[in-house]
């Protein structure tokens, strides 16, 4: 059968990728507010927002590039509201994070209407990598894809390497571990995380913008489809690490991009099964993750979720 074919498998691998950029991008964003100790479950709408502001911008200046920096724009303003209510007030970390969703999903919705349907004049297309790109299987799944593909290569890069070897990362680490030790080591804590906040927003948008320039170019209500929540239980499953988040959002991709092949090949499976499949896990991976015991074994920075205040050092 078509569907057992290599041709069929390398395909499905390839459009895994292009189908989970998306979520990964927003996944780093997460990861890196998260290993600064502060969670953020408006994901979705600062995703929503960046995917609005992306095919806005395209459809003005014909540029998907420019597109993707509005997109980056409009995640970072939603996230800097977070990280004011969450760093500066020390509101409620949960609260903040719902009623940016809620916001981000209603003003999206609300700021889109002229544009709903409308097709881009551009979009992101593949580009065939020189040499890698002949390379047999591989080349056909990781070289002849997007430029904003390769784009989130370098990001997931960059983040593990800055993470795991940099000074930089160690102070990331530490306000998310222990505080009240980088404070006294003079790191000023509520203004990294500040920064961390509204960088991890900043992804979060151009996640939305690989969706909405990328993957289904153009603007409609939701285009987002709950990608955002996804994101925030995939930093679970990956253990905040960013390499595993890579590995863990084309899993997601793969069983989005499934529905597409097994319908193309005629194989009898409802899409609306194919469709749960994701929540399914994310909910899973949820109830699991939420179990101190999980918490500590995954690697969860102790002062998630925590607001840091200076007299909390004593």
């Amino acid at each position: 059968m078509d569907f057992l074919t290599v041709g069929f498998t390398v395909s499905l691998l390839a459009a895994a990728i292009t189908y989970g950029t998306a979520i990964l991008l927003a996944c780093l964003g997460e990861l890196v507010t998260e290993r600064a100790g502060v969670l953020n479950l408006g994901v979705e709408g600062m995703m929503l927002m960046g995917a609005l502001a992306g095919a806005a911008t395209c459809l003005a200046t014909d540029n998907v590039w420019l597109g993707s920096l509005a997109a980056c724009g409009a995640g970072a303003a939603m996230a800097s509201i977070h990280a004011l209510l969450t760093v500066g007030l020390r509101a409620n970390q949960v609260v903040s994070g719902l009623a940016l969703t809620l916001f981000g999903a209603g003003l999206s919705a609300f700021l889109g209407q002229p544009i709903v349907g409308v097709p881009l004049p551009t979009s992101f297309q593949t580009v065939r990598i020189p040499v890698l790109s002949e390379i047999p299987v591989i080349g056909r799944i990781f070289f002849q894809q997007s430029g904003m593909v390769y784009l989130s290569y370098v990001i997931a890069i960059v983040l593990w390497f800055y993470i795991a070897k940099t000074r930089g990362g160690l102070r990331l680490r530490a306000i998310g571990e222990r505080p009240e030790a980088a404070d006294a080591m003079g790191i000023n804590v509520n203004l990294l995380r500040t920064w961390y906040v509204i960088l991890g927003g900043a992804l979060a948008g151009l996640g939305g913008a690989a969706i909405s320039l990328d993957t289904n170019p153009g603007w409609v209500e939701n285009i987002t489809a709950g990608r955002g929540w996804i994101a925030v239980a995939l930093v679970i499953f990956a253990g905040w690490n960013p390499a595993r988040a890579l590995l863990g959002a084309y899993l997601f991709g793969g069983v989005e991009a499934l529905n597409f092949k097994l319908q193309g090949v005629g194989v009898a499976v409802s899409p609306f099964f194919l469709n749960m499949l994701p929540y399914l896990f994310t909910i899973l991976v949820l109830i699991l993750a939420t179990r101190q015991s999980a918490r500590v074994r995954l690697g969860a920075p102790d002062a998630l979720g925590i607001p840091y205040q200076r007299e909390d050092r004593g």
